[in-house]
């Protein structure tokens, strides 16, 4: 896993998704992208846990935490290693970071389903306001990730 700082470097990294040519480094991106997921759902597991440990399991709250932080995580690591960032990695460590560890961290699918709980118990409110503040938070969240990123970079 390769770094670099971009200015001068000559170098723009690949897409996220790129496919390789070779059947070996391929699938080495497949077990570094497997790597990050494992890190990136055993954080969600303890940061989770220890909210619901101290806030209750009344609201979702470690769900919406977890969210929210890896929203704004993503936006940053982004707009920080991208072409014109600050710091140029390789397209196989954005591959890891990106898509394994913040992929593995954040979770919709834990989302959905609380939701979906709250609503079959009738609290509509809670299930509403769930809803509302996951897709408001996350979305305020990977943007705002970006612009403190953006605003990092020298001019």
């Amino acid at each position: 896993m390769e770094f670099a700082l971009s200015r001068g470097c000559g170098r723009k990294p690949r897409e996220l998704m790129t496919p390789s040519n070779t059947k070996e480094f391929f699938m080495l991106g497949y077990i570094f992208v497997m790597l990050g997921g494992a890190l990136g759902t055993g954080a969600r597991f303890w940061v989770s846990g220890f909210i619901a440990e101290r806030g209750g399991e009344v609201f979702p709250l470690g769900t919406l935490v977890v969210n929210v932080s890896g929203s704004f995580v993503v936006g940053f690591f982004a707009a920080f290693t991208d072409s014109e960032g600050l710091v140029l990695v390789s397209p196989r460590f954005r591959q890891f970071f990106m898509i394994g560890v913040c992929g593995g961290y954040t979770t919709f699918s834990s989302f959905s389903l609380q939701t979906l709980d709250l609503a079959r118990d009738g609290d509509w409110l809670k299930a509403l306001l769930n809803t509302v503040l996951s897709f408001g938070c996350c979305l305020a969240a990977v943007w705002l990730g970006r612009v403190l990123a953006l605003m990092l970079l020298p001019k």
